[in-house]
């Protein structure tokens, strides 16, 4: 039986707590920080990518990820060009403050794991690849894992 009454919704809120639970498992047992930890950092990710390759990314989440992922969406000012990993991690750090306090590095690794994990291994190493070097160090050591 749903428990919504539709099928698609059923699935997508399955599939966000899937990845809840795997972000709870690096950051702690708290999903509302999970959430917003998954939201930030898939915000500022989105915000650093091609326009392009941002959209093939939002294609491959869950539909309820994919609202938090396009939430205060701005494609005018788009993309940042963050060049630091210092830089990318601060625009997660201050996004992450107003929650109960999250290193944002170890934010954006548990993040960029489920990435890895679920979306399509193509799509993963394109975004991957599409980011600095020292941005590239906060993702998994292999695309996939």
């Amino acid at each position: 039986m749903s428990a919504t009454g539709l099928e698609v919704f059923d699935k997508t809120l399955r599939t966000t707590n899937i990845w809840l639970n795997q972000i709870m498992g690096d950051l702690g047992p708290d999903r509302q920080v999970a959430w917003h930890t998954l939201g930030v950092v898939l915000r500022a990710l989105r915000d650093r990518l091609p326009l392009e390759l941002g959209a093939n990314l939002a294609a491959e989440l869950p539909l309820l990820i994919r609202g938090a992922y396009y939430d205060q969406y701005k494609p005018s000012k788009l993309p940042v060009h963050d060049r630091s990993v210092e830089e990318f991690l601060q625009r997660v750090a201050d996004e992450l403050k107003s929650g109960r306090p999250v290193d944002a590095a170890d934010a954006a690794r548990s993040v960029f794991k489920t990435l890895a994990h679920h979306v399509d291994l193509g799509q993963s190493a394109k975004v991957r690849d599409a980011l600095p070097k020292d941005i590239q160090a906060l993702w998994p050591d292999s695309v996939g894992a």
